[in-house]
């Protein structure tokens, strides 16, 4: 029997206005029915905790995609975390000591760490130096005057690498249910 682990999925851009609507409580079943087991969702945003086996994140991220597809007719991006990755986001927070709004903290989420040769052609940190880091697989981005207002630090087009966003207050939240 494969090891059993913790995970957090992560769906980009659900629930955003009428288009692409997911009900989480379907989102729990489907889940359910992929094998994983203690779902919970956590917001109408896309997030779930789960139980499940100790896999690679973008195999589990590509089975929950296309069972997305299947059942809701439209394409929909995951992102899978291990609870030691969501942790480590936490825990290498580079704002911490001026990031007083959750709200306004932004946890840009990538797929994968960022290869030398992507960076090599967009620096994402450089739309906003002063307020936004690259650690990791997490582009930090902190937004006192706004989310609105702050620059954009995302890939053009994510055709380089599939980036989800959560404010701190939803990364925080997720990382105490674990």
């Amino acid at each position: 029997m494969a090891d059993m682990a913790r995970f957090v999925v992560l769906l980009r851009g659900i629930n955003v206005g009428t288009a692409k609507r997911v009900a989480m409580a379907e989102f729990r079943l489907l889940l359910g029915g992929l094998g994983y087991t203690e779902v919970r969702t956590v917001l109408n945003s896309g997030n779930a905790l789960v139980t499940g086996p100790d896999v690679a994140a973008d195999t589990q991220a590509r089975t929950i995609e296309g069972a997305l597809r299947e059942r809701f007719g439209f394409p929909v991006r995951v992102i899978v975390l291990t609870a030691e990755e969501l942790r480590a986001i936490v825990d290498e927070h580079p704002f911490a000591d001026v990031a007083d709004n959750g709200s306004q903290m932004m946890a840009h989420i990538l797929a994968r760490p960022p290869g030398a040769a992507l960076l090599d052609g967009y620096d994402p940190v450089a739309a906003d130096p002063q307020r936004a880091r690259l650690i990791g697989q997490v582009i930090y981005q902190w937004c006192p005057d706004g989310v609105l207002a702050a620059p954009s630090v995302g890939w053009p087009a994510e055709r380089d690498v599939l980036v989800t966003t959560r404010n701190w207050n939803t990364v925080t939240k997720l990382a105490s249910l674990l």
